[in-house]
């Protein structure tokens, strides 16, 4: 009883705190590297790692998932998104005390902007620069609910301008009675800048509510996996549904697809991945119309 009651009193935490957020202000935010999903695997499954995620990349999503994870990992990520953005990202998880604890990094760049100051050629160009370094860890409050927290630095350069600032994470995972199926919640990205050049860049706050299964067919050796969840940015009017699904067999080749609702100039994700002892590469394809050219997302993992 005093379990459920500190569970409730949890999760009425988590909707306050998504309700006092939202009320903060309303409009527009910036920082939209803060959005790239991390792992092609998860990528390629509609970006629903919130729900889908099942490794290290729990970091980025959903830091009560890290609780679910064993061994050590490492994973290396490089994203060709269109319009000269590319990222560079790293994950690092270990146990400390018993405690999973993981790292992340991302460095991400948006080269050949052009600066004007009246109109005609441009006196010069210059790259946009972005960072983050965060810290995660997730540990069950029970034995089907898992709760996680992440703290992340993060750092914006433009020209002459700089800025920096921190972000929060609190997440949920609750292990269903029905084998293989989970739930999960997550705020995302609470949190402030100190000023770029005269005024802030808004965190891109959001809130991921998504739910996931896992079926074996242990005769054939294939494992099916789909999921789906609703993301919602707080700030804005942005409401999305990340829809993904996996076919893996012998735990040696997968399939991926997914689906992104509410985005004008994209929707469907997919992918593959192949698995060889504790290695492991994936890969994410991710088309854009209105002529804006297509994403490629390659990860390797490592476990230890």
């Amino acid at each position: 009883m005093k379990q459920y009651n500190f569970m409730k009193k949890l999760l009425a935490f988590i909707i306050i705190l998504s309700a006092a957020v939202y009320s903060q202000s309303a409009g527009n935010t910036g920082l939209s590297f803060l959005k790239y999903g991390f792992g092609a695997r998860n990528i390629a499954m509609g970006d629903a790692g919130t729900a889908l995620s099942n490794d290290l990349t729990g970091l980025f999503y959903n830091p009560a998932k890290l609780a679910l994870t064993e061994r050590s990992e490492v994973l290396f990520m490089h994203n060709e998104w269109i319009q000269d953005i590319s990222s560079e990202v790293i994950g690092v998880k270990t146990e400390l005390w018993n405690i999973p604890f993981a790292v992340g990094f991302n460095v991400t760049s948006v080269s050949g902007l052009e600066f004007r100051e009246i109109a005609g050629d441009p006196v010069t160009t210059f790259d946009a620069n972005y960072f983050y370094g965060s810290l995660s860890t997730g540990f069950f409050l029970t034995d089907e609910i898992s709760f996680g927290a992440g703290i992340k630095y993060i750092y914006e350069g433009l020209l002459n301008d700089q800025a920096s600032g921190f972000g929060f994470d609190f997440g949920l995972n609750y292990l269903l009675p029905f084998n293989g199926l989970t739930a999960s919640a997550v705020v995302k990205n609470i949190g402030s800048m100190n000023a770029l050049r005269n005024e802030e860049t808004k965190l891109p706050t959001e809130l991921r509510i998504g739910t996931a299964y896992t079926y074996s067919l242990i005769d054939s050796k294939f494992d099916f996996t789909g999921g789906v969840e609703l993301q919602k940015y707080l700030d804005t009017e942005d409401n999305h549904f990340n829809f993904g699904g996996e076919v893996l067999y012998n735990r040696f080749i997968a399939a991926r697809a997914g689906y992104q609702t509410g985005y004008e100039s994209r929707g469907f994700t997919a992918g593959i991945g192949l698995m060889w002892g504790n290695l492991k590469f994936d890969y994410a394809f991710l088309p854009f119309s209105l002529g804006l050219g297509n994403a490629n997302l390659f990860s390797l993992q490592f476990k230890f």
